[in-house]
């Protein structure tokens, strides 16, 4: 588990093509305390450290199969992208943001982006299948960061629009200050919200 909560600016390094692909990762963290097996979410992705750095680089290796590929933005990863990394959750930790799986629900995409007093207002889209779920003042994760939604808007084709604002110190110390309209984003529903609307459905 984790909370939303970025504490390092990742680099994919190497792109490895198996079975599997593999993404070797420099990082802030100390490979000396990265258990192998652990779990790190990875733009929002939860991966499985397969391998990470003996010889004095802060790097760690990780597997995605073709369905994470395909379900997330991770296919589009390539030597140079930048990515939020969380370390897992441990019990004593501060919940600072709200819990989150580091299961992606689907991919979404940046539709404006504009300067708002010293932040910046994000517009995002949602594909049809999570629109229903996303909700005013209700939390999301987007590329691993907790985030709170601002308003929505329901399009015509069944998708939704919806707003953040993104302060200067998330573009810091994230990737969102390079962040582009049109890239594509990992998006993953708030939990309460999933379960909300699964006992609804049994009314």
């Amino acid at each position: 588990m984790f909370t939303g909560i970025v504490t390092d600016i990742g680099t994919v390094r190497a792109v490895e093509k198996r079975g599997d692909t593999r993404f070797v990762i420099a990082t802030a963290y100390d490979p000396a305390g990265i258990d192998m097996g652990a779990s790190i979410a990875c733009s929002g992705c939860c991966l499985t450290v397969v391998d990470k750095g003996t010889d004095g680089g802060n790097w760690f290796a990780v597997d995605a199969s073709a369905e994470t590929l395909d379900c997330t933005v991770l296919g589009g990863w390539k030597e140079g992208t930048r990515i939020n990394l969380e370390r897992a959750l441990k019990a004593g930790d501060e919940l600072g943001g709200h819990i989150v799986s580091g299961h992606v629900d689907g991919v979404g995409r940046i539709v404006v982006i504009r300067d708002e007093g010293d932040s910046k207002r994000f517009t995002f889209e949602a594909p049809a299948s999570l629109a229903r779920y996303i909700a005013s003042k209700g939390s999301i994760t987007i590329n691993g960061t907790s985030l709170t939604v601002n308003e929505v808007e329901d399009q015509a084709d069944g998708t939704c629009h919806f707003g953040v604002n993104i302060i200067p110190h998330t573009q810091e110390v994230t990737t969102w200050g390079g962040a582009r309209e049109g890239d594509a984003i990992n998006l993953e529903i708030d939990m309460l919200a999933r379960y909300v609307a699964r006992l609804a459905e049994k009314d």
